[in-house]
This record gives C-alpha cells, structure tokens and sequence, in this order.
C-alpha cells in the first residue's frame, strides 16, 4: 500500500477468519484507513491482492447513503437487496386490489406468488423484523424507518449506515471505521454486544479503548517506521501489557548494548595508539559498530499536531443572533421557534437526542442553509468560523494544501505549508487529494483552515470525533484557550469540561438555560 509516494505496508500477508474480531491500530498515518478500504475493495492495493471468499460489510468514516430519497428501512433492507423483493411484493398487492377482471386478477396473483417467494427466500418478514431491530438497537425509533434518510440529522443518518452494515453482514465479515461515532452511550453498548456475538469476521478501527477491549481477540499494530503490520494473537488488554513489556525489554537492550560498545570503543582508543595492538583495537572498533547496527531503531513517538484555535477579530457585544429559526426536511419539522443570542465570548453547548436539530442548527447559523422561516442576525463585525460534522467544507476532490489555501487565501505558499506541517501534513502528505484522507486527517485538516479566519464566533460540530488521543487533547486544549465566543454539538464530556459552558440549549423544545453540572448526565445521552 502507498499514500502517494509514500510506502506504507509491503509484503503483508493475513487472513481474517470467521470468529476473528481484530483490532487494527497504529499512530496517525500508518495508513489504516487506507488498508481497510482496499480490504472493502474500495480501493487497490499498489502491489499484491485482496480475495474475499465471503460477503463483506463496510462502514466508512463518512459513509453515507447514496440516494437520500429512500427510506430508511429501504436503505438498511438494501444491503440484502430485499428492498426490490420488498416493493416488487408491495407492488403486486397493489395489482391484486387493483384488477378489474378476472383474468387481470389470475396475472396478478402469479406476480404476487413470484413476488413473495422471492421475498421469502432473502428471509422474508422474520429479516424485515431484524432490521428493525438492528436499527431500534442503535436509536433509531421506529418513526424513522418511513422517512427519507436525507430528512435525517448527520448523526442518524450516520447510524442507518451502520445498521445496513450489521444487517447485511450477519454471516460475513464486518469492516468497520470509527463505528461508535455519534452513539450515545445506550447504542453503544448494544454495538458492543452485537460486536461480541458475530460468528463472522471483524476489522475494527477506534480510538474508543472501551469497545477495544470488550471485543477484539487478536490486534493488528501498522508499524509505519518498518512499512508492516505487527500480529498479536489476544485480546486488547494483553497486547497492551505485551507491547508495554516489549517495549522495556528493547530499552534495556539497548541500554546494555550502548554500555557494551561505549566500552569496547574507550578500550580501542587507548590500544590504537601501540603498534602491537593496533590491530586488534581496530577489530575492537568493529565489533562495537556491529553491536550498535544490530539493535532494532528506537521506536518514534507519534507525532502530535500542535492545534491551535484562531485569534479572534474585535466584534461587537452580540456577534451573532437568531429569531424564531424553523426547518423542516420531507415535511417532517426538525427545528421550530429556536431564539438565540451569542454575545462576545460566549459559551455555548448545544444538547438534544439525535434527529433534535443540533447539526441543523449549525448549518443554519453558518449560512449553510436558509431557514424556513425566522432569520438569523448577523452583528457588528462577525467573524464567523464554522466545523462541519461530515466535514463539509472541505472541498474532496481538491488537494490538502489546495483546501487550506482556500480557506485562508491570503497565505503565502510557504505559511500555508508551515500551517499544514503543525497539523501533521509534511511533504507529499500537502498534495493528497482530501478524498482519500481518514476521518481523522480530515478533522486535522478542517481545523486548520480555521486558523487563520480571524473567527470571533466557531461553530464546532462534533469537533473530537475520529481523533486519536494526543490529537483530541490537543483540540480539548485549544478550546479551553480560545477567547472568542463558541457554540458547540457534541458527545463528548471532556469537550463539554474544555468549552465550561456559561450557557445550554436544549432541543428540540429550544429552552435555554444557565450551565449547571445537572446538564453533564445529558451530554453522552444526547
């Protein structure tokens, strides 16, 4: 596999067998999304082959359902193509009620008898039941399974993907990215539990340790320093201990080989001077350079992006505003009667169960899309910067350095550059395209086009999600810092600790109110 010119696995070789739940971890940029979407066939490898010799379930970072009109139960139905199975059955009922003859009759029922094997032999009604279960496990209510899934929020929408990916690879094997992201805290124990009892395979990726450790029973570790994948055949809380006492066996190794070769180097230094034991120092010399090449490389700590927030603009006392905000998608209301005000400063967290309007209040304020009806106030000097959920801001088909470029055009190439290497793209890493970064870089990377906006008033919408640990203190900490005025979306406790909120609104009823530690249950529910 390469990311440009950039090698990051050579001459690998696994399987994943029924029963294997594997963990795949490695730092930042190992390159384990890139693995995953050639495993899904996605993608091609540069060299070597993928076989699958079962069906194959894939859930994507950004996974979303290619045609919003369908339904959601078509949607998750779709990954057994029981959807078809399903309308042709609808279809020929329909005929039947319809005909007006008894020959028109006698057709129709021949259409519907097909219709309905065929139905039967996907697993009928007893699958149609399952998939609503899968989606009722996962928080999706049973009002939902009629609506379109473009009428739905980022965070459901995110949801019947993974439920398609359940119900389809009940026997086969399951690839999953950053699968609890947007799981409130109810639905992610149920994935766990689901997790435990497939019988087929998985590749997991996640920065939840939780769900690591309750579910996987081998790890993959993506070495990028040796372009190769480390196998442990346990569970994730022994690959720990294993890695944790491997890596104090190479420090004294290394210790002692350093002693070794300090040694024999001052010995040969004072032979080498002698005639007699010229010879013997040099063989000396030798010996400890030997000792020393041989000694595996000292492992690099991963690499942190430093993430910084913008230095806001002066603006007036109340930068930004709204007036009695309402949105409907597909008829159904998602948000009615929403009044705002952001003053200078301000802190604010937005809280409400998935499908409440949180992401569509976002993009409203943002100018991402126009209300039905109210308006949103724009005040006195209003820098305003704003973090997609889905990252749409980030143009896809365009490089990292071109985005980035975009997003601050008065940077020269070189500050650009500068900016990206502090958000961890160096070198070749600035001209990949952003359609081929993992969730995570696409979160480094829509951060960094904040930087310098200049913004008084951010938007961050799920700001934490697909980071690896050092990255989401290192945003936790950039929030913390900045001084401009913040209304924030997310599940995540310790970026609701970083924001210390002055300030709550709760959808969908739209009630406003002081922070208090009473709201913190509310967060990981919400």
């Amino acid at each position: 596999m390469r990311a440009g010119a950039r090698l990051l696995l050579s001459q690998v070789s696994f399987t994943v067998s029924p029963g294997d739940r594997i963990g795949l971890v490695g730092r930042n940029g190992a390159g384990k999304t890139t693995l995953m979407t050639a495993l899904a066939g996605r993608s091609r490898p540069a060299a070597g082959t993928v076989a699958h010799t079962g069906p194959v379930g894939f859930l994507a970072q950004d996974s979303r359902a290619a045609d919003p009109s369908v339904t959601v139960l078509d949607r998750i139905l779709s990954a057994r193509s029981l959807d078809r199975a399903l309308h042709r059955l609808r279809a020929a009922e329909a005929a039947m009620a319809q005909a007006d003859g008894p020959s028109a009759l006698d057709r129709a029922m021949r259409a519907y008898a097909r219709a309905d094997a065929a139905f039967q032999s996907g697993g009928g009604y007893a699958a149609e039941a399952e998939a609503a279960r899968v989606a009722a496990g996962l928080g999706l209510p049973d009002d939902v399974m009629g609506r379109p899934v473009g009428a739905l929020s980022g965070g459901q929408r995110r949801r019947v993907e993974l439920a398609r990916v359940l119900f389809g690879g009940h026997d086969g094997t399951l690839l999953m990215d950053e699968p609890t992201n947007h799981l409130d805290v109810g639905s992610t124990a149920w994935l766990r539990g689901f997790l435990r009892g497939h019988q087929g395979g998985l590749v997991l990726i996640s920065h939840d340790t939780a769900l690591l450790a309750d579910v996987v029973n081998r790890v993959f570790h993506l070495d990028a320093d040796r372009a190769a994948i480390d196998v442990h055949n346990t569970g994730w809380e022994t690959y720990l201990a294993q890695r944790a006492a491997e890596e104090r066996r190479h420090a004294r190794e290394r210790a002692a080989a350093e002693r070794k070769a300090a040694a024999l180097h001052a010995q040969a230094e004072k032979m080498k001077s002698r005639s007699a034991t010229a010879t013997t120092a040099r063989s000396m010399a030798r010996r400890a350079d030997r000792m020393l090449a041989g000694l595996e490389p000292v492992r690099r700590a991963e690499k942190t992006a430093r993430i910084r927030l913008p230095e806001p603009e002066p603006c007036g006392r109340m930068p930004l505003g709204a007036i009695s905000l309402a949105k409907s998608y597909g008829g159904q209301p998602v948000l009615r009667g929403v009044d705002l005000a952001v003053d200078r400063g301000s802190r604010l967290v937005v809280l409400g169960p998935n499908g409440a309007g949180k992401t569509t209040l976002l993009r409203l304020l943002a100018g991402a899309e126009a209300p039905d009806s109210g308006r949103v106030v724009r005040g006195h000097g209003l820098r305003l910067g704003y973090f997609a959920q889905e990252h749409d801001t980030l143009a896809l088909d365009r490089t990292v350095r071109q985005n980035l470029a975009a997003a601050a055009p008065h940077l020269t190439d070189g500050e650009v550059r500068g900016v990206l290497g502090a958000f961890l793209f160096a070198g070749d890493d600035a001209d990949k395209p952003a359609g081929v970064l993992s969730g995570g870089e696409r979160t480094r990377l829509a951060l960094a086009g904040l930087v310098h906006s200049g913004a008084n008033v951010l938007l961050l919408d799920e700001p934490t999600n697909n980071l690896d640990p050092a990255s989401r203190g290192e945003v936790l900490a950039a929030v913390g810092a900045y001084p401009g005025a913040l209304v924030m979306v997310t599940h995540d406790e310790g970026a609701v600790d970083a924001l210390r909120p002055d300030r709550v609104l709760l959808l969908p009823d739209a009630d406003e109110d002081l922070w208090s530690d009473d709201y913190r249950e509310l967060v990981t529910l919400a």
